[in-house]
């Protein structure tokens, strides 16, 4: 039985992991030094499938976590430590737990296997953050390394306002560990590393992650169409234009048009049938999605579908009947940062291209 070759959804590795030679390359270069890497791009542009690819061929102890799933400086430390249980030996870390000021409440959870970490609530964050981020670094060596990936970094703030302050009070004085912090709002990662009054200003260096480029999209997905028909270069260029090299989104479509040309090798338009397919299995998504939008925001998507006019331009506003040029831009600015759209300098567009065709759809047919 044909397995399908594309692959969407979760993290990627070979034979999945698409291009990205020249980034790879720098971010493990970047790790074999003593520096630290921060990594921005938006969601779903491959961040994660990156890193981890560069961890997995450095073979180093590797501790990562997605502070979208932290909730307060306390679950940080407890999550944080929970991770370098997984990684050291029990008594090491015992040993360096008995150092520290405040001693949190450590069980196996037989359910799991795992520990189940606990810090006094109420108690102030400052010893037990430093304590738990020193433990790490006591804990390797020059010889072994271990790497910290923070994913979502730019929601530190979210948990405490300090917070920030005291990472970075504790982890510039570290050798041993690399730090790498990952990010999908450009926006708010770039204050974070790059104003002088934050305290990570300039603490790692700064990679932008981009759209795969077209070019390698269409050799990646011609090659896996290749058996299946004979207008696989064609349909390969569809795909690519569709989604505009988004990863997330092009492995989406070709895992779609793959099973189609599966089901009937002579299917006649592939691609128009697998966008149709993919639009009307999250229907109900899209529409859920559309009555949460301000009717400000609702005017500009529906204005980008037609890709007229650049949106910050006086006839963009006169074109979705918006009197004041702030307003859109506020809008724009709100839809970047909930991930709806995605800016590349004074342009915008559509994160999910299959979203930009259900509008264009939805106001054709009714």
């Amino acid at each position: 039985m044909s397995i399908n070759p594309f692959k969407f959804g979760t993290v990627v590795d070979d034979p999945f992991f698409t291009d990205r030679t020249v980034e790879l390359e720098r971010v493990k270069e970047i790790l074999a030094s003593n520096n630290h890497l921060v990594i921005i791009s938006p969601r779903r542009f491959g961040k994660t499938s990156l890193i981890r690819k560069a961890v997995r061929e450095s073979d180093r102890k590797v501790l990562m976590m997605d502070l979208q799933l932290i909730n307060s400086p306390e679950d940080f430390a407890a999550q944080y430590l929970r991770r370098i249980y997984r990684l050291f030996p029990l008594e090491r870390i015992r040993q360096g737990i008995l150092k520290f000021r405040i001693i949190p409440v450590v069980s196996l959870n037989p359910a799991t296997n795992e520990v189940d970490i606990a810090f006094e609530p109420g108690a102030p964050p400052h010893p037990y953050i430093e304590d738990v981020l020193n433990l790490l670094e006591k804990l390797a060596s020059p010889g072994h390394r271990p790497i910290v990936i923070l994913d979502e970094f730019q929601e530190i703030g979210r948990l405490d306002p300090a917070m920030g302050n005291m990472l970075r009070a504790v982890m510039q004085n570290h050798t041993r560990i690399n730090y790498v912090f990952l990010g999908s709002q450009e926006s708010m990662m770039r204050e974070i590393f790059e104003k002088k009054k934050s305290p990570f200003y300039h603490f790692g260096i700064v990679m932008s992650l981009p759209k795969i480029g077209q070019e390698a999209f269409y050799e990646y997905v011609s090659d896996r169409l290749k058996g299946m028909t004979k207008n696989y270069r064609a349909i390969s260029a569809s795909v690519v234009s569709f989604t505009g090299g988004h990863p997330y989104y092009t492995q989406q479509l070709a895992f779609a048009v793959w099973n189609i040309l599966h089901r009937n090798p002579a299917a006649p338009d592939p691609v128009s049938e697998a966008i149709e397919e993919t639009i009307t299995m999250h229907d109900l998504d899209y529409e859920r999605l559309w009555a949460t939008f301000l009717n400000t925001d609702r005017k500009i998507l529906i204005g980008l579908t037609r890709n007229e006019t650049p949106a910050l331009s006086a006839k963009f506003a006169k074109m979705v009947r918006i009197h004041a040029q702030s307003t859109i831009f506020s809008g724009l600015k709100r839809l970047v940062a909930k991930g709806y759209l995605i800016q590349t300098g004074n342009s915008y567009d559509f994160d999910d291209p299959f979203f930009r065709q259900w509008i264009i759809r939805r106001r054709e047919t009714y």
